[in-house]
């Protein structure tokens, strides 16, 4: 690994919070308060992201002499899924930020580097504009949005799809491509004259995470804007987006526990029972709690599987912070994630169904919302398709192939 370019300064230790769960309680409460009616309304979570941005959410990985947490990855994908349990399309939202900020801002490699690391530990939210709708195959192709010389910068044109999170984001990263075929990470605000963020993502689920189109008009892109990918650093590095994929996987997990949620809430709450139920109380029958059972292990399952592969890419983070090869550690981790995708989203799914074995018809009702927990579990998991992950890992077990190094893992 190459170490920084430039001396990093300390900065004012942040009075924010820690990554203690217990210092956020409050703040994930009351976000996931109003999030089923946000959901059903369609009202789009600005507060809620601005009072994230605020006490420093996306700065956790930062470390503390940074104006961060010093958050392992352990306890972020913790905190992380803690947020998507109250609401999943918030934590959505900052899937992205957290990519950019750990490839480009954690740890800088130059005064660019540096500079964004101090947006990050000041509240700003980066978003990101990779996919595109073309028919380009999948795995590492060079994308049709274009970076063209101009004077001493550069011009970027083209369109972008699955933008998620970028409407609520202060500065977005952006992959584009030479015309000789280099590939780089743009990261520039998103305010800039010529960008266009269209909110026209209408996906069953996550409704609410505006993962739509933006377009890119003649944008003018300074030199230092445009990190170009090396086999050391940013989307160069092999398994670069294993952190990503494990942070969908962990907003699943979270929707996990909120069916679990809702269920203890529905039981609680019911007057009345199903007609052949075995006791009049439906808080006393033994059927209904007998799910709610079901429904608290598949969460324990999918927490305890999100920490596991987190704890790996802890070893992967661990050694890059002392400068040593990480590649085997790096495939380990991409592994890992790749493993608790293949768990998490079944439980996810069933858990959004098994919900409604404890209500009866009205359960159903648009005004309670409770189908959102599966809607937005499968949309999640729809992401990448799990046969993928499953055919790897046993390509890998049974014949020694090595996981993709690139894309979806």
């Amino acid at each position: 690994m190459n170490k920084p370019v430039i001396p990093l300064p300390p900065v004012a230790p942040s009075s924010r919070r820690s990554a203690d769960p217990a210092d956020w309680r409050d703040l994930f409460a009351e976000i996931g308060a109003g999030s089923s009616v946000r959901e059903r309304d369609r009202v789009l979570p600005f507060e809620a992201v601005d009072l994230l941005k605020q006490a420093g959410f996306g700065a956790l990985r930062l470390a503390e002499a940074d104006g961060g947490a010093g958050a392992t990855f352990r306890q972020t994908y913790k905190l992380a899924l803690d947020l998507a349990a109250a609401d999943a399309n918030v934590a959505h939202i900052f899937r992205n930020h957290f990519t950019v900020a750990e490839q480009f801002a954690r740890r800088p490699y130059d005064a660019k580097g540096r500079a964004w690391q101090a947006e990050v530990a000041a509240g700003t939210l980066f978003g990101l504009a990779s996919t595109e709708a073309g028919s380009n195959p999948a795995g590492g192709f060079a994308p049709d949005t274009k970076l063209d010389p101009d004077g001493d910068g550069y011009r970027l044109n083209g369109v972008k799809y699955y933008s998620t999170g970028t409407l609520f984001a202060d500065s977005m990263l952006i992959r584009a491509a030479t015309a000789d075929g280099r590939l780089a990470a743009v990261i520039i605000p998103t305010r800039r004259e010529g960008i266009e963020i269209v909110d026209d993502w209408d996906g069953a689920g996550q409704r609410l995470t505006a993962s739509g189109t933006t377009r890119f008009h003649n944008v003018r892109v300074e030199a230092d804007e445009a990190v170009f990918d090396t086999p050391s650093r940013g989307y160069g590095l092999a398994y670069s987006n294993t952190q990503a994929q494990l942070f969908l996987t962990t907003v699943v997990a979270g929707i996990t526990r909120g069916a679990l949620e809702d269920a203890i809430a529905l039981v609680k709450r019911r007057k009345r029972s199903f007609y052949y139920a075995p006791v009049p109380t439906p808080a006393d029958d033994p059927f209904l709690q007998q799910a709610v059972g079901q429904l608290a292990a598949h969460a324990f399952a999918a927490e305890a599987v999100i920490l596991a592969a987190a704890e790996a890419l802890d070893r992967v983070s661990d050694a890059r912070d002392r400068y040593e090869t990480a590649e085997a550690l790096a495939a380990e981790a991409a592994k890992a994630a790749a493993q608790a995708k293949l768990v998490v989203d079944d439980l996810a799914l069933k858990s959004g169904a098994l919900l409604f074995e404890t209500g009866g018809a009205s359960a159903t009702e648009r005004a309670v919302n409770l189908d959102r927990h599966w809607r937005n579990a499968r949309t999640i998991a729809s992401h990448n398709p799990a046969s993928y992950k499953a055919k790897a890992i046993g390509e890998l077990l049974v014949k020694g192939t090595p996981l993709p190094a690139k894309g979806f893992f």
